[in-house]
């Protein structure tokens, strides 16, 4: 097995730069084990949802970690994406430590300042001390201090945006719609795409056939962002991420299980949580908990029946796991055909389930 074998080729103008609206407008693939392929509207989800199924989404809310601001040395724009918060020694009251994604990253060495207004030649309020460099992964450690008496959350909240995927490059539409309408704990630097295409209206109807719902919760970060460069994908480090799985989910599952319904992730990163809980033989509840579960074709599911995602990046690890689930022929099949029909891929794009 070799990355190259999970590459292919797709033209920018299949890459969706705005959403469907209404959200469950978009084009849904449906995949059969057999290879069978059918061709549906999203909102047809609810005829292959048998009651006492059990969906399972990721409620996490993405935060405004985009921060644009100017190095102090030199006044050049700098741009910072804040992925997870890092323990570390040395802060003072107030002052918090970030493992960040940055621009210009050649010129953000350590050392350098970058300072965050809320508007243009206003006073700043926060700095950033870039601190280390990750070597393997092109990341920065930075220190964050607030003006004053600010607080980081209130600040961010003040002076960040929503951190869009680096595909989409002209969207200005409303943000909100990169959220999922679920969404709850806010704290991730990307959404789980698979779950914007539910409304409000279509859960209420999925509810209505007797399938129920259950959510968990993945701290989306690095591994979002990162394609695989080795030539062995068995040689790619998987980032940590944190996550959580409520007692009630747990309880869900196997009262699913034991009458005889599928458990339905919604999304690649429900797999990652729900596979690592499981790990160890029993699914158990758990609270930020650390993941580098890196599923690859061989992988053995455990809890999940069915998956509902969208189209992933070429080379990407959530590529691999989707050829995990199905074979990689199929899926790579399945993605020429979407194609052919007009899909869109990515964060914006239409949907897959994987049956």
């Amino acid at each position: 097995m070799k990355t190259d074998d999970f590459d292919y080729e797709l033209p920018q103008n299949y890459i969706a730069q705005s959403p469907a609206d209404p959200r469950d407008s978009c084009k849904l693939m449906v995949l059969h084990r057999d290879g069978t392929i059918e061709h549906r509207i999203f909102s047809d989800i609810i005829d292959y949802l048998d009651p006492g199924d059990l969906l399972v989404a990721n409620e996490t809310r993405v935060f405004p970690a985009r921060l644009l601001g100017h190095k102090r040395q030199s006044g050049g724009a700098a741009e910072v994406l804040l992925l997870d918060r890092v323990e570390a020694d040395g802060e003072r009251s107030g002052e918090q430590t970030w493992n960040c994604l940055v621009k210009p990253g050649k010129r953000l060495k350590p050392g350098t300042v970058v300072e965050f207004s809320a508007a243009e030649d206003a006073a700043p309020l926060m700095s950033a001390e870039v601190l280390a460099i990750d070597e393997e992964t092109g990341s920065r450690t930075l220190r964050f201090s607030p003006a004053g008496d600010e607080d980081f959350d209130t600040v961010v909240h003040e002076i960040g945006l929503t951190p869009l995927p680096p595909y989409i490059t002209d969207y200005e539409g409303d943000t909100e719609l990169y959220q999922t309408v679920y969404a709850a704990s806010e704290h991730s630097a990307a959404a789980p795409t698979a779950g914007l295409h539910f409304t409000e209206e279509l859960l209420e109807r999925i509810r209505g056939k007797g399938v129920g719902f259950a959510t968990v919760d993945l701290e989306v970060g690095l591994d979002t962002f990162r394609t695989v460069s080795e030539d062995d994908p068995a040689e790619h480090v998987m980032h940590t991420e944190r996550y959580s799985i409520p007692a009630a989910t747990v309880e869900a599952i196997e009262a699913t299980r034991a009458a005889g319904g599928r458990i339905v992730a919604v999304g690649t990163t429900t797999v990652r949580s729900l596979e690592s809980a499981a790990a160890g033989g029993t699914l158990t509840p758990c609270t930020r908990q650390t993941t580098d579960l890196y599923i690859l074709p061989g992988y053995t599911f455990r809890v999940v029946d069915a998956l509902i995602t969208n189209f992933h990046v070429p080379r990407s690890t959530l590529l691999m796991l989707v050829s995990a689930f199905h074979s990689r022929e199929k899926i790579l099949a399945a993605y020429e055909e979407a194609k052919q029909h007009g899909y869109r891929f990515f964060s914006f794009g239409d949907a897959m389930l994987l049956l």
